[in-house]
């Protein structure tokens, strides 16, 4: 990305995080998804490649793992983009890769959701994991971000998100918004080092958006047949919209 000066203005304290990626990165979302990110991850890949596509994008790919999955879940001749404006976690997603051996099969390019660098129509899939949140979440630049997405799709294509969400249950909810201020947090300020990042992630969590609320604001964006499936009691979930 040459000019990320629309990314900047962004009011998340997130930016910080992912562009000097700590050591413990990975691990920390590890632990503090109790290891499920790893298996929702799995699940949102296969949700990506319904239908067969040939062309998908990773969208806010970090460290790489979505693309890495559908990597190993995709035919040869599916073509994978992760786009990420962290240069860091390319690097690091780009050594996964290679170390996975699937250097080949994923290209990783530097750039911004708001300025998705495609033509308009280029992929049968976009798919993103955990950064839907912070690209809505209070940001001013939603609206372009939704609508690049839609842009990049073909008529037909699908928006895959899987993300933390609000369970129905209240009671269930409560606990759940208790594990996140107390433990998600802490651990993520002591393993990690960055508090402003940490509490800024069990604030937009607790306050984010619920499965309703993501379904209306993708209807407004244009999509259609928003579906959503709800994973660990709905503490997170995948979304599906298409063009």
């Amino acid at each position: 990305m040459n000019n990320n000066s629309d990314l900047n203005r962004s009011p998340s304290p997130l930016h910080g995080i992912f562009t000097a990626v700590p050591p413990r990165y990975d691990l920390v979302n590890h632990i503090i998804t109790l290891g499920q990110d790893k298996r929702w991850r799995k699940l949102t890949a296969v949700a990506c490649l319904k239908g067969n596509p040939s062309c998908i994008l990773d969208l806010g790919c970090g460290t790489g793992d979505l693309s890495l999955n559908i990597a190993r879940l995709a035919g040869k001749n599916v073509q994978i983009s992760g786009l990420d404006y962290s240069v860091p976690m390319l690097e690091l997603a780009k050594r996964k890769a290679e170390k996975a051996g699937l250097g080949d099969k994923l290209a990783f390019i530097h750039g911004e959701a708001t300025k998705i660098p495609f033509p308009d129509g280029h992929f049968d899939c976009v798919g993103i994991s955990f950064a839907f949140r912070n690209l809505t979440y209070k940001n001013p630049l939603c609206e372009l971000h939704l609508s690049e997405v839609f842009r990049v799709l073909k008529p037909g294509g699908r928006y895959v998100i899987v993300e933390s969400s609000q369970p129905q249950n209240r009671l269930i909810r409560a606990l759940c918004h208790f594990y996140v201020r107390i433990f998600v947090k802490s651990v993520g300020i002591i393993l990690s080092g960055n508090r402003s990042a940490y509490r800024y992630l069990a604030e937009s969590m607790v306050d984010y958006y619920s499965p309703v609320g993501v379904r209306e604001m993708l209807l407004r964006a244009g999509f259609i047949d928003v579906t959503y499936r709800p994973l660990l009691l709905g503490a997170a979930g995948i979304h599906v919209a298409q063009k």
